[in-house]
């Protein structure tokens, strides 16, 4: 097999262990994410960033959005990174995003079946504009 081969369905596998990963997230109940986003906040206190007196109550919701925004940001890098073997530059930061709104949606979707947990359009809007950042960063690096 040729290396480029390797290289292309090594890039495949990436693209669907990360969507496991965002699956599994999205499968923990309410207390367990919550217990995660709570680590999060544990360690920034830990390196001598306390979130809570910065952002108040708002902390926990900040550090959870912003683990969407940066999940669905990776998610599209790896799809951009498949697609544009084999379309064309505008095309395959289109079809990218399309997917990523639509693996958010389906995110979403998931949530409303797990205890505690709902699934919000807010949240992938969130998922969404994680897409779009890494679009605008792909739309304007030059050497693609």
């Amino acid at each position: 097999m040729k290396q480029t081969k390797k290289l292309y369905y090594f890039k495949w596998l990436l693209l669907i262990i990360w969507m496991l990963v965002i699956f599994n997230f999205s499968n923990d109940p309410a207390v367990v994410s919550d217990e995660k986003s709570g680590l999060i906040l544990t360690i920034f206190n830990s390196l001598g960033v306390d979130l809570n007196s910065i952002f108040g109550t708002l902390a926990n919701f900040i550090v959870r959005k912003t683990g969407h925004f940066t999940e669905f940001f990776i998610l599209y890098v790896f799809l951009y990174n498949i697609l544009k073997e084999s379309f064309s530059k505008k095309r395959a930061l289109t079809m990218a995003l399309v997917f990523t709104f639509l693996y958010a949606c389906s995110d979403e979707f998931h949530q409303i079946f797990i205890p505690g947990r709902e699934g919000r359009f807010r949240d992938v809007l969130i998922d969404t504009s994680g897409g779009i950042a890494a679009l605008i960063y792909f739309y304007c690096k030059r050497d693609n």
